[in-house]
């Protein structure tokens, strides 16, 4: 844990490469944070709403729950809120860790800057809202490769936004393709059956089907989705309609 330790202690917010403020998002102060995507520990926290079972934990944390637990307890107990960024075809998603002293947890946003606030697609805490991203939208956003993130790399990128997808029409690459994320970036001991517990499962909401409507929105039937308009918290259709084209494929 030494090493660890030394790492938190010199992370430092690139305030250049990060928004102080997200419009319409009420939170912070927000500190830009990639050096965390390079800790292995970092992602045994951030995946752990993403398994639903003893043995999909098991698998997930392995001999080094006490090690997770600790980084991830530090991590969350800062006076800042550790935030990541993704660009999209047209906008930005941002990974924010809420440390809110009594309503701790993980928010992802979309914005655009033509628009005057943020959109929240999915909240990973007790009281989880989403999904937020059907699979094509998370690949599409994991492997896009534009510049001016936290990251460029798609193992990441895939890893960061998986709290927040949700899709029962899963191709069958997905396995192969988590596995590899999980691989390059963690040290879980069997990533093969940990990936297809992470697909089983999908988070404490579960699959969620994803329909296009014929003026090509993206909506799905998630009971605790901001993007089901049956939902009474839903967003408003003209907004649903910019989150379908920023995150379009």
């Amino acid at each position: 844990m030494t090493e660890v330790s030394g790492m938190m202690s010199v992370m430092t917010n690139s305030a250049g490469m990060h928004p102080d403020q997200i419009p319409g998002y009420d939170g912070g102060p927000l500190a830009h944070l990639p050096e965390l995507l390079d800790e292995p520990l970092f992602w045994l926290g951030h995946l752990h709403s993403c398994v639903q079972s003893e043995e999909a934990e098991e698998l997930l944390f392995g001999a080094d729950y006490d090690a997770a637990e600790d980084f991830h307890r530090r991590m969350t107990g800062r006076a800042d809120w550790p935030t990541f960024s993704i660009p999209v075809t047209a906008g930005r998603l941002h990974i924010v860790y809420r440390n809110l002293e009594g309503d701790a947890g993980t928010d992802y946003l979309l914005h655009h800057p033509d628009w005057d606030r943020a959109e929240l697609l999915a909240n990973d805490d007790g009281h989880f809202m989403g999904p937020g991203l059907a699979w094509p939208e998370l690949t599409a956003a994991a492997d896009n490769g534009l510049a001016g993130g936290s990251t460029t790399d798609p193992d990441s990128r895939l890893l960061l936004l998986l709290p927040a997808f949700g899709d029962t029409a899963i191709p069958a690459e997905a396995a192969e393709r988590l596995v590899a994320a999980l691989r390059a970036r963690t040290a879980v001991e069997d990533p093969e059956q940990l990936a297809a517990a992470l697909l089983e499962d999908q988070g404490p909401c579960g699959p969620t089907h994803w329909t296009t409507q014929g003026d090509g929105l993206r909506i799905n039937d998630g009971r605790y989705s901001f993007r089901n308009p049956t939902n009474g918290f839903a967003l408003p259709v003209d907004r649903l309609a910019r989150v379908t084209t920023a995150l379009a494929p």
